[in-house]
């Protein structure tokens, strides 16, 4: 009997396993990596990007400059705030893209922008820096501010399950 009872306790505990594994493997699944590039010009490639709780995003400087990824933490809703990394360009990483990544866990915005770029105003929007900072072309033109938004949506029914 006592042989029967182990037998029993063996077989529940590894159908529980199984289940674990089995719903970690579907949650894995649904997990996808996302790319943010830089090109060879001041922007973030896409500006805009939808993505869902568990998916990563990697964002790859291929511009010659340095550039950063910092948090709007005044718009932040999906974490992460604090973020201020700093993107190697290819001229100061050995001719290799810098790269970040980050790992989205729970819906929200993730609204982000480069500190060399743009800066924030009293709205908390990002603006071109002005005379007082950024990179100034040869004409005086300091650009568009450098920024993006990512939305983590809601899990849908079907990956809840």
């Amino acid at each position: 009997m006592k042989k029967l009872a182990w037998l029993f306790i063996i077989v529940v505990s590894a159908s529980g396993l199984l289940l674990v594994a089995a719903e970690k493997r579907a949650d894995d699944h649904h997990r996808l990596h996302q790319q943010i590039i830089v090109p060879g010009e001041d922007r973030f490639t896409p500006f805009a990007m939808t993505i869902r709780p568990g998916d990563t995003v990697e964002w790859v400087n291929q511009d010659t400059d340095d550039h950063t990824v910092v948090s709007n933490d005044f718009f932040n809703t999906a974490g992460h705030n604090g973020t201020n990394v700093l993107l190697p360009g290819t001229d100061s990483n050995g001719g290799k893209p810098g790269k970040f990544t980050l790992r989205f866990e729970h819906p929200g915005e993730f609204v982000y922008y480069c500190r060399f770029h743009s800066h924030l105003d009293e709205d908390h929007q990002p603006v071109a820096p002005g005379p007082n900072g950024g990179i100034q072309d040869i004409n005086g033109n300091f650009g568009t501010p450098m920024m993006g938004v990512i939305t983590v949506q809601e899990p849908d029914e079907k990956s809840k399950n």
